[in-house]
């Protein structure tokens, strides 16, 4: 597969808007997406092709409150000068398919998915033009897909869409489906840290050694370049687990409902500024000095420069 020209950020999510919270708990919070005001989102319009001129298109999809999720997005974009931010609210394969929203698509330089219900992702996109044209626009533009929470998870080939913290291993409890493919050979979860998921993120490794775990903590995010190099964003923490080396795990042999072992999977945390190859499955890590209040000094770069 040729080298992907488009850039993909995956975000952890601070609110899960939409999903496991009722829309009243919600609206009692003041700060829906406080996690972009000065990190995440600043750096989605940093890569973009122009910038605060660039036109975003924010697809609420996945939310059950999509009309309050994508008012409090053009916000967030407002207060980065990002004034021409506009909100898809697809809520069926049939309007996946409208005419407008595929020339709307076609015309973006950012592609924001919000968080919500995974599933409601994969089964209303999968299979259309719609998503063709996004896969496409990724190859072979310089154009940015985003998502957060849902909109993360939903990201890479093969997603996780249900499993409960507490029981995840325990074979049966964690499912795994087919997602929205921009990124390979990674699985994702958000609200890592804050839901206690290492469980079912080293579950669903031990399913497939092959395909790296990512579990995105709130605040925190990853951008990923030529569809292999990853550099964490974001405040919070990334945790990585690699079941490349592992040399056993019953599996595939215990019943549904039993607890599965492994032996000897590999454990990374990533931090603002550190890196992961996912051709070499190699971790660099950076040295940041804080300067200032919100600005930092990536020593570690051959070319210092100021981040903020």
């Amino acid at each position: 597969m040729s080298v992907p020209k488009g850039k993909l950020i995956i975000i952890g999510g601070a609110v899960d808007m939409g999903s496991n919270v009722s829309a009243q708990e919600h609206i009692m919070q003041l700060n829906y997406i406080k996690f972009f005001e000065k990190g995440i989102l600043r750096r989605i319009i940093t890569e973009s092709a122009h910038h605060e001129g660039s036109v975003v298109e924010v697809i609420t999809t996945a939310s059950q409150i999509p009309e309050l999720v994508g008012k409090e997005y053009i916000k967030a974009f407002g207060q980065l000068n990002v004034t021409n931010v506009n909100v898809l609210h697809i809520q069926s394969r049939e309007d996946a398919a409208r005419k407008e929203y595929l020339e709307r698509i076609r015309q973006a330089d950012v592609v924001m998915f919000s968080g919500g219900d995974q599933l409601r992702l994969t089964a209303i996109f999968g299979g259309t033009e719609f998503l063709q044209i996004l896969k496409q626009r990724y190859q072979k533009e310089n154009f940015v897909i985003a998502g957060t929470s849902a909109g993360a998870a939903a990201a890479s080939t093969h997603m996780i869409y249900r499993g409960q913290s507490n029981e995840a291993l325990i074979k049966g409890e964690v499912q795994i489906t087919a997602g929205l493919g921009f990124v390979d050979g990674v699985i994702i979860d958000t609200h890592f840290v804050q839901r206690g998921r290492i469980g079912r993120l080293m579950y669903a490794v031990a399913s497939n050694p092959g395909i790296l775990g990512i579990g995105l903590g709130e605040d925190a995010g990853l951008l990923i370049t030529e569809g292999c190099m990853m550099e964490a964003i974001g405040s919070g923490l990334t945790i990585v687990v690699d079941g490349k080396n592992m040399v056993e795990t019953n599996i595939y042999d215990v019943e549904i409902g039993d607890p599965v072992s492994i032996e000897n999977l590999r454990l990374h945390v990533m931090s603002i500024f550190d890196k992961y190859d996912l051709l070499q499955h190699k971790m660099h890590i950076k040295k940041a000095v804080k300067v200032e209040e919100g600005v930092f000094l990536n020593i570690a770069d051959d070319n210092d420069e100021l981040l903020q």
